[in-house]
């Protein structure tokens, strides 16, 4: 049998290292012929694509996480190399959102409200931020709220049967009744979702574009992340895929690289090292131990989400709206794109691929993305 002839490969601008992809004779028993496809580099992402993608609405949902990229079959003039039209792959994107000031910026709406509950909580009585109050505090602590509660007890005095020793602690606990009744209201049926979201969810499904929304690391904890989720309705909820602790210790990468119990494993080792560095002279070292460690919790998460969703993490964008996610999605070669909130406005992502502030019109769309162009970009 005459052996079967190789697909011409396009030539394109991305990295010259290659892929072996295996061609199949449709005869049984015939050898194998190997053709060698261009890989793709991260830096491709955010340059001008000199293609285009052609989205069907429905794709075929059986997307292998390995599988070899289906751009090239578009450069192949082999009729073994043609997609089915009822396998047509989906486009090489899939979209990993994050819950805190993506889904929904609980900063702008709650922040000071939680403030002024966790006063009257504790009994502050003569304690109550206005909205005046409340940005005067956010300007001058540039949005460090340990240092806000600082500045505002330094100005109106501390309560007078508080020690001076036990202000830290005092501002600890207001802290910490603060978070609570964020939560609260961010679970709450008043808290609504961030504008555009929703029809930003739809326009992915129509166009075949797998969404992850990430619930496993951020300021608010997986119970109230899955809760914010809940806001989308249960139609919408079945077109996304939703990413926690128990998605994640299920995941390939997860059993195989990592071993079960990733979360828990590191959140154990979080707090053993934070432990060991409590003391007031190792502070600094405990702090810098607990970020490295949630670094590595945020990039075991973004990898089984990529898995997830069925594609390789160069073709993942992660919507953050956080520093972690970036410096994540930064260490395994995930783009990322940054979303302002209220708690960021003046915060700088110097390794994200674009800066945006919102979903929809001149800002963040599934079209931008399926043609690796967007407004603000950074990388542009």
């Amino acid at each position: 049998m005459p052996a079967m002839e190789t697909a011409p490969v396009a030539t394109s601008s991305f990295s010259s290292s290659r892929i072996l992809v295996p061609l199949r004779s449709s005869a049984a028993g015939a050898s194998r012929k190997y053709a060698q496809f261009p890989q793709r580099s991260f830096i491709s992402f955010y340059l001008a694509p000199s293609f285009s993608f052609t989205s069907p609405t429905k794709c075929n949902s059986a997307v292998k996480y390995l599988k070899p990229p289906s751009r090239f079959t578009a450069f192949s003039s082999s009729p073994l190399a043609s997609t089915p039209p009822e396998q047509t792959p989906c486009p090489e994107l899939a979209v990993l959102l994050e819950v805190d000031g993506v889904l929904m910026d609980a900063y702008r709406l709650g922040n000071r409200q939680a403030f002024n509950a966790a006063f009257r909580k504790l009994g502050l009585d003569c304690a109550n931020w206005t909205e005046p109050i409340y940005m005067d505090l956010l300007r001058k602590s540039t949005g460090d709220e340990e240092r806000m509660l600082l500045l505002y007890f330094n100005r109106i005095g501390w309560p007078t049967s508080l020690p001076t020793s036990e202000k830290d602690t005092f501002v600890k606990n207001v802290l910490q009744e603060k978070k609570k009744a964020l939560d609260d209201f961010m679970a709450s049926e008043d808290s609504p979702l961030r504008p555009g979201v929703e029809d930003f969810i739809d326009d992915a499904y129509d166009e075949g574009v797998p969404v992850a929304v990430m619930t496993t690391y951020g300021k608010s904890d997986e119970k109230v992340a899955r809760s914010v989720i809940k806001k989308l309705g249960e139609a919408r909820m079945s077109k996304i895929k939703i990413v926690g602790n128990e998605e994640i210790g299920r995941s390939l990468y997860s059993q195989l690289v990592l071993g079960q119990g990733v979360s828990s494993g590191l959140d154990e080792q979080l707090a053993r090292q934070v432990q060991k560095a409590a003391s007031a002279e190792k502070q600094r070292v405990a702090e810098e131990v607990a970020s490295l460690l949630n670094i590595e919790k945020v990039v075991v998460a973004l990898r089984a989400a990529a898995e997830i969703a069925g594609h390789r993490v160069q073709d993942c964008v992660l919507v953050s709206g956080s520093q972690s996610g970036v410096v994540a999605a930064k260490r395994i070669g995930m783009p990322c794109i940054v979303l302002r909130s209220s708690s960021t406005s003046r915060a700088e992502f110097p390794s994200a691929n674009g800066i945006l502030d919102g979903f929809g019109g001149a800002d963040l769309t599934i079209s931008k993305l399926l043609k690796k162009r967007w407004s603000g970009s950074q990388n542009s």
